[in-house]
């Protein structure tokens, strides 16, 4: 057999006492991990749990195995949202086929887990939506999806919302840019996988009865359609607009979850033209400035969220003690003074339901409907021990890895 990890090549060192030599479907109960309500797939899918960590491994012949490892080495690489290959294991004996090895993404669930334990506003229109968002910014940025489905996507809590992840790159093509027959047939395969599975989840009883699966699934076209023309039409700019215009184009990018990777203004006459060029890695400035603050690495929106924190704390320290905080001090003052102190304080039994940054965004939520009942503001840490009391426990279990996941160290 030979192995062939990504660096660091020592993450892999506990999965070489696995049992390689046998078919995946055979590998023992006490060897894999059971991880509830996964999406359907045509290979097949087991998880392990090596020192804390959890691993998808998926058996796949060799050549789509080495393609689709070199796709997703790329992919992490440009910071396109997919799941992280670790490595592949081939030439296993009695020519059995090879083994892709993914990390598990944390805290993601599947569609099917999302439709049979339903989670706050989230309807299905919106996890339709974030998936046509996914197949915009793989399509911006040269890869033709080929199985574009919910089943081959994963979905993670982004502070009330959902970010979507690349999950199976086996029938993936990259190319310098798409041309427009490739993009609308990979639009039509959408529509074809999407209905398929919504009639699915229909017929299984999990879909809500205001819910059309083949209207919404049809809907796929007109809004990728209308994100297409957002993030790449040229605009004809009044001279006297330029800067306006400008401000506004990157502006609408980025309430769209895009950032405007480089501005072209062309002068001619009387009116000029706007072409930008979107940027198609993740958008991450609320994710560095929150870094950069406080040490956190967490998701865009949840970044979003958690600064609004920050920034109001520096300001009522300021206003407390009568004098300026620079926002470095202040950032560590919030991360020390506010936000671990309540991630320490979930119980340890209902640890792993959310992660960390999420939790804390509820907890805000929280915080701020119990002080709108209150008439006042009854401060993070009542509205945290609330929150533990109430609405955690009813969380569900299989929302995070299905192992013991205890606090990030600090």
């Amino acid at each position: 057999m030979r192995f062939l990890f990504r660096p660091p090549a020592t993450e892999a060192a506990g999965l070489l006492a696995l049992p390689w030599d046998l078919p995946l479907e055979q590998w023992p109960d006490d060897v894999v991990t059971h991880v509830p309500q996964r999406g359907i797939s045509r290979h097949v899918v087991r998880f392990v749990a090596v020192d804390g960590t959890l691993y998808a491994l998926k058996e796949i012949v060799e050549p789509l195995a080495r393609k689709e490892y070199a796709l997703l080495t790329e992919f992490a690489a440009e910071g396109l949202p997919a799941v992280e290959v670790l490595g592949i294991c081939v030439d296993r004996p009695g020519g059995l086929p090879a083994i892709l090895v993914t990390r598990y993404l944390d805290y993601s669930v599947s569609y099917r887990h999302l439709f049979s334990t339903p989670r706050g506003e989230l309807t299905a229109g919106q996890l339709v939506d974030t998936m046509v968002g996914l197949l915009v910014r793989l399509h911006l940025d040269g890869v033709f999806w080929g199985d574009p489905s919910l089943s081959n996507t994963l979905f993670r809590p982004d502070a009330g919302a959902m970010a979507a992840y690349l999950v199976d790159a086996e029938t993936v093509e990259r190319h310098p840019a798409l041309t427009d027959g490739q993009r609308s047939h990979d639009v039509d395969l959408a529509v074809d996988r999407v209905g398929a599975e919504l009639l699915d989840i229909e017929a299984a009883g999990l879909l809500p009865d205001d819910v059309d699966p083949v209207e919404l699934a049809v809907s796929i076209r007109t809004k990728y359609e209308g994100l297409w023309d957002e993030l790449t039409r040229e605009e004809l700019v009044a001279p006297d607009e330029e800067t306006l215009r400008v401000l506004e184009r990157a502006q609408r990018l980025n309430d769209l979850g895009f950032g405007a990777g480089e501005i072209e203004l062309v002068t001619s006459g009387e009116e000029s033209r706007l072409r930008v060029r979107t940027q198609v890695a993740e958008p991450d400035h609320c994710r560095r400035e929150l870094f950069r603050l406080s040490g956190l690495e967490v998701q865009e929106n949840q970044a979003r969220r958690l600064l609004d924190d920050l920034h109001g704390y520096r300001t009522w320290l300021e206003q407390r003690d009568g004098t300026a905080l620079p926002e470095i001090v202040a950032g560590h003052r919030w991360v020390d003074e506010v936000y671990w102190p309540v991630v320490e304080a979930i119980p340890g039994e209902l640890l792993g339901r959310l992660a960390p940054a999420e939790l804390f965004h509820e907890i805000l939520e929280h915080r701020w409907f119990l002080s709108e009942s209150a008439g006042h503001d009854v401060g993070t840490t009542v509205a945290a021990h609330s929150y533990f009391e109430t609405i955690l426990p009813e969380a569900p279990e299989e929302i995070s890895a299905s192992l013991a996941v205890g606090l990030p160290s600090r």
